[in-house]
């Protein structure tokens, strides 16, 4: 019986094993770099489908394997390897700039969930302190768009922020709201938030699917909404709209946006950097848009005095970096001051889409 050995044959070549002993990576992970034409072997047996390497790929699966190391999806590390070493050095140095961005993100979030756990095991033994909110809402057209389609609302109780789209999408984010508003009347109980909440969004989700059903082509918009009531608010979102808090430094960042340019960042197919310039970007996975499968996220928050929340569209979050969103909201005095500012911030940086925000500050019932 004639064979190649464990070591490789005699062209110099490494059979899989040897080759995964050498370069660190398995022959598992290996076979799937080979699949994915990110570290094709040097010869493949036509009768048997043995995979051999060259030693000279040695240099290419070790940066492989580094790269993994550092967490880069595979699809990025398909593009450093390509790249002449300057340029590659340049894209890893970006890469890891952005997981330092995400990681320090995370940690705010992670702050704001042991808060938020804490309190709730603080409330079992004292009365939270009542809050009110002081807040205020403003759109802009923005510098390209012809028509205005977000609409923002700020009440005693309410905040919100919807993004139209269609022929008539400044008539759904209108009607949305308006449907959102009757609980400014109403005074429900911190424990019965998320019912009322959710079900004004199923309201606002049937009026929005009568617009179309009197001849309109597509009715649609995102809806970002907060409820409160004494020390607790409901936070309701569909869509790519947001809403941050601004809590012991942050902001953070409360939602999720339900597009499929965010599944590929989800995913690790695609960086936060690159999503404006993907062909998907702006389109949505989940909207309301009165479709019998309306699904928004719910969430109850414990509030405190002190905090400042921002609701936002994606003609705002998209052009302002964190740092900006954060430097606006620390800075400016009040809510108004707030919203007027963002805004110009928007425009200066070319306001390409809408613009539609809420800043509210929560202060003590008793201040």
């Amino acid at each position: 019986m004639t064979g190649y050995g464990d070591r490789g044959d005699a062209a110099g070549l490494l059979t899989i094993g040897a080759f995964a002993r050498a370069c660190r990576l398995s022959p598992k992970a290996l076979r799937l770099y080979d699949d994915l034409g990110l570290l094709p072997p040097a010869h493949v047996d036509p009768l048997n489908g043995y995979r051999r390497y060259a030693p000279a790929q040695l240099e290419r699966a070790r940066l492989v394997a580094w790269l993994r190391r550092l967490g880069m999806p595979l699809a990025r590390i398909r593009e450093v390897c390509a790249l002449p070493p300057d340029a590659a050095a340049t894209a890893v140095a970006t890469y890891w700039a952005r997981v330092e961005a995400d990681t320090a993100a995370r940690r705010d979030l992670a702050v704001f969930l042991v808060d938020q756990l804490s309190r709730r095991d603080s409330t079992m033994t004292t009365t939270p302190t009542p809050v009110t909110l002081r807040a205020a809402a403003l759109t802009d057209g923005g510098l390209v768009r012809t028509a205005n389609q977000d609409a923002a609302y700020a009440g005693r109780r309410l905040l919100a922020v919807a993004d139209g789209y269609g022929p008539v999408g400044s008539r759904a984010a209108a009607t949305a709201l308006a449907e959102l508003t009757a609980l400014e009347t109403r005074e429900p109980a911190p424990a019965e938030l998320c019912d009322a909440l959710e079900e004004a969004a199923h309201r606002a989700n049937r009026a929005v699917r009568q617009l179309g059903a009197e001849g309109a082509a597509e009715a649609g918009c995102t809806l970002t909404a907060l409820l409160h009531a004494g020390a607790r608010s409901a936070l309701l979102h569909i869509g790519d709209s947001r809403c941050y808090v601004l809590r012991d430094g942050g902001p953070v960042r409360l939602t999720h946006d339900h597009s499929p340019v965010q599944s590929l960042i989800d995913e690790g197919r695609l960086t936060p950097e690159e999503a404006p310039g993907h062909p998907r970007y702006g389109l949505l996975s989940r909207a309301l848009d009165g479709g019998e499968g309306f699904a928004p996220d719910l969430q109850l928050l414990d509030v405190r005095p002190g905090e400042r929340y921002l609701l936002c569209t994606d003609g705002l979050h998209t052009v302002l970096p964190s740092a900006t969103l954060q430097e606006v909201l620390t800075a400016a005095p009040g809510p108004e001051q707030a919203v007027s500012e963002l805004v110009t911030r928007a425009r200066e940086a070319g306001a390409p889409d809408n613009i539609g925000c809420v800043v509210a500050d929560t202060v003590a019932a008793d201040a």
